[in-house]
């Protein structure tokens, strides 16, 4: 496993407190929850802030999903 940042691994350690997947199941399911969130929470949209949040995210999902 690869290291993450320090954002991601936070996320990712207080999923694993409350999660029924194993470890190598969680940063895969996890990285799908926050898509989700991203996309119900701040759906594309021109206000910036949104945008960004929505990037933030992703960027999240996205490392948790290369492990």
């Amino acid at each position: 496993m690869t290291k993450l940042s320090p954002v991601a691994q936070a996320v990712l350690d207080a999923w694993s407190d409350y999660t029924i997947y194993t470890r190598d199941e969680e940063p895969q399911a996890l990285a799908s929850a926050l898509r989700t969130v991203a996309a119900q929470v701040t759906p594309i949209s021109t206000n910036g802030r949104q945008t960004k949040i929505r990037k933030e995210l992703l960027a999240i999902a996205n490392e948790l999903e290369a492990q």
